[in-house]
């Protein structure tokens, strides 16, 4: 598939970041970003407290991460009083949508990585281990990347990643449920994302990398060098970098990217990324099918069962003085905007 012109940086200094897909990237391309958006749907987190003692981030870098999500429409703020106005952060209707593809990255991590600690969730109606698959809207076929075509509009792009981002502290894994550390190597910054995004399209080249994204060349070595590290990409002596089994099934992750970009950042028809399942020759409407009983995981029917979950902030200090953060109660996958 040809790339647009458009990919490359204009000279004249036109805004060349046009397309939907491209501006996903950009805000959900971040761990702490994804950590954030993932505990306000498993946990139920609200607060600035509650995310700073559950994540161990710090407060700098969360005030920042929790002002880009409000800006993106992605949480709202709502004032409480509790003695004084406060503020809590409530997943938006696009916030809520984003529980697919944060699902969709669970579901990669289960099936690739085998990533400690990882819960499986429960889909409701038939009582079994929720363990999706990518399906087809229109035909409810399985769907895999070798399944489906991309069309880029001749305006779509998604080189202007911005500036890299600097992740104040290592996570552990163990300390933190659901944590996906093989999927945090993919999506954890904005260049990973864009690169392994590209690879999906087509580029193998090191060169057709360097110049369609505008990476620097050691940032791009960097971002190789750690895909075949971990399995998703395959190097051949020619420098040809082609997406291995494991690299190939990380699609369903970007197929909800792509569909929920779409849906919730509306650009020009031709700054449109269009993916087209072969099969049936309909536009690709992802859905997450159970492999236990055939239907589609809905939002409000599985669950993830929390039973004993202590949050890393009242392991380690079980004796503080203030109170930790609430308890959540039962939930679907993804919490409700009130």
């Amino acid at each position: 598939m040809p790339w647009p012109a458009a990919l490359h940086a204009e000279a004249d200094g036109a805004d060349t970041d046009l397309s939907a897909f491209g501006r996903a990237l950009g805000m959900l391309g971040d761990r702490w970003v994804l950590l954030i958006i993932q505990r306000a749907f498993l946990l139920h987190v609200r607060t600035f407290a509650g995310w700073r003692d559950e994540l161990g981030i710090s407060e700098s870098v969360l005030a920042t991460r929790l002002k880009e999500l409000v800006g993106h429409g992605i949480l709202a703020p709502v004032a409480y009083r509790d003695g004084r106005t406060r503020y809590e952060y409530r997943l938006t209707g696009a916030g809520l949508r984003l529980w697919s593809f944060l699902l969709a990255i669970h579901g990669w991590e289960r099936d690739w990585a085998d990533g400690p600690n990882l819960l499986g969730p429960t889909h409701d109606i038939c009582g079994q281990d929720a363990r999706p698959y990518l399906a087809c809207g229109a035909c409810r076929r399985p769907v895999g990347a070798r399944d489906t075509a991309t069309e880029l509009g001749p305006r779509a792009s998604f080189v202007r990643i911005g500036l890299p981002r600097h992740h104040r502290r290592t996570l552990r894994g163990g300390d933190h449920v659901g944590y996906c550390p093989h999927s945090m190597e993919i999506l954890g910054d904005r260049w990973s994302t864009a690169v392994l995004a590209a690879a999906l399209l087509g580029v193998k080249r090191f060169v057709d990398f360097q110049s369609r994204l505008g990476i620097a060349p050691s940032v791009l070595t960097e971002r190789l060098k750690r895909f075949v590290e971990v399995g998703v990409l395959t190097a051949d002596s020619c420098r040809l970098y082609r997406l291995t089994e494991k690299g190939l099934a990380f699609f369903e992750v970007f197929a909800f990217l792509a569909e929920w970009a779409q849906r919730e950042l509306p650009v020009p028809e031709d700054a449109r990324l269009v993916i087209t399942h072969r099969y049936c020759g309909e536009v690709l409407t992802p859905v997450l099918v159970c492999l236990a009983c055939d239907g589609v995981l809905e939002r409000r029917r599985i669950h993830f069962d929390l039973t004993g979950y202590v949050p890393p902030a009242r392991r380690e200090h079980p004796r503080r003085d203030r109170p930790p953060p609430a308890s959540p109660e039962p939930f679907p996958v993804a919490g409700h905007v009130s």
